[in-house]
């Protein structure tokens, strides 16, 4: 069947428009390759190898290309989105980019609704891809608005925060842990001591976790949360009323509330990662990659730099794995321009010493609340 390049119009049958929609999705996951998977060269950390599977290279540039994808198939097969549907997402950057970019591709209106304080970066992608920005000031506000401006619109509110962790496969389906494993396969140490994931919208956390039991496979999860985050907190006392007042300071991961879509039940530990810290893991692996990273990565990286040297003072041989979630492109403005880090009292360079330390073969000396 040759599928068209946008879905044609049918007024009188929508499941029609639906269907074709739906095909345009496939067809266009059909033209993507898989994303690669690094290993980074440690000569300090002998018989622990380092994984980065690089979600960047998305058409989108982020780890959210899968979500997006995965929520306009959901919605679209429990018939919320038809032909001329206005679509509305709440959201601080990337998974609005990358909804913008499947909506455009089906023809459907797409509404990002951010706080104001969203790097123009991600505003011109957005924009890039035919979205409209819808912004506001008190990012508390963030879900209300989105869900109100929906149904001003008599269109679909996405929900990324509630969907995601219903919307992806998790027992396969070409899903992010699926190709991992299936990468891994020739290494010398196939099965992973740990995979590292932040929280955002804790979907893949829970993708990850719900297929490392599904196929029995011993690997752990461990789950970074960033400072002025509620998933820390709701984690430790399984409570998910569980909320933060100030905003995080790394995009992408973060929220004032314990997300619906985030699962305690599938992570094995959390820790708490300082801001400064994340900064450091952004720098340190942008410097060893030759190419910028953004700072969810940063706090990936430096809880994975924490368990590798817990694996190293145990006497632990194994490989830990964790995700590149965008380009550090994204954020020239913030997270690399030295009078905003400064601005927001952040020093990362203290953090940078000890991971270069623990690359060198060194000890890893830091402390970090965990649970």
């Amino acid at each position: 069947m040759q599928v068209p390049s946008s879905p044609r119009s049918s007024d009188n049958c929508p499941r029609a428009w639906v269907g074709d929609a739906i095909a345009v999705l496939e067809a266009d996951q059909h033209r993507s390759a898989d994303t690669h998977l690094f290993k980074l060269g440690c000569a300090g950390l002998s018989g622990i190898d380092i994984y980065l599977k690089d979600e960047s290279t998305h058409p989108t540039g982020s780890l959210k290309h899968r979500l997006a994808r995965s929520l306009f198939l959901y919605a679209l097969c429990n018939g919320h989105i038809r032909e001329n549907t206005p679509v509305v997402e709440a959201s601080s950057g990337s998974t609005a980019v990358s909804e913008a970019y499947f909506a455009e591709m089906i023809g459907v209106p797409f509404y990002a609704v951010m706080p104001r304080s969203t790097s123009a970066e991600k505003v011109a992608a957005i924009e890039h891809y035919g979205g409209t920005c819808h912004f506001i000031d008190d990012g508390r506000l963030l879900y209300s608005e989105a869900a109100a401006l929906a149904q001003r619109l008599g269109g679909h509110y996405m929900d990324q925060f509630t969907f995601a962790e219903r919307a992806t496969d998790w027992r396969g389906n070409n899903n992010i842990a699926e190709s991992i494993f299936e990468q891994m396969q020739r290494e010398r140490h196939p099965i992973p001591r740990w995979m590292v994931m932040g929280a955002g919208t804790g979907g893949t956390s829970a993708t990850l976790g719900r297929y490392l039991r599904y196929k029995r496979h011993a690997t752990r999860l461990c789950v970074a949360d960033v400072e002025h985050s509620a998933f820390f907190e709701g984690f430790r006392t399984r409570d998910a009323a569980c909320c933060c007042e100030r905003a995080s300071l790394i995009e992408g991961v973060g929220r004032p509330r314990v997300e619906p879509s985030f699962i305690p039940g599938v992570v094995d530990r959390m820790v708490k990662i300082p801001d400064a810290a994340s900064i450091a893991g952004m720098n340190v692996l942008s410097r060893r990659l030759g190419r910028r990273v953004g700072g969810s990565t940063g706090t990936n990286f430096f809880a994975l730099c924490w368990l590798a040297n817990e694996m190293k003072a145990n006497g632990v041989e194994g490989s830990l794995v964790t995700l590149i979630c965008d380009s550090g492109e994204r954020y020239l403005k913030t997270y690399y321009e030295p009078e905003w880090v400064v601005s927001k009292g952040l020093d990362a360079a203290p953090y940078e010493a000890r991971i270069e330390t623990l690359l060198a073969g060194g000890a890893f000396d830091c402390h970090l609340e965990e649970a």
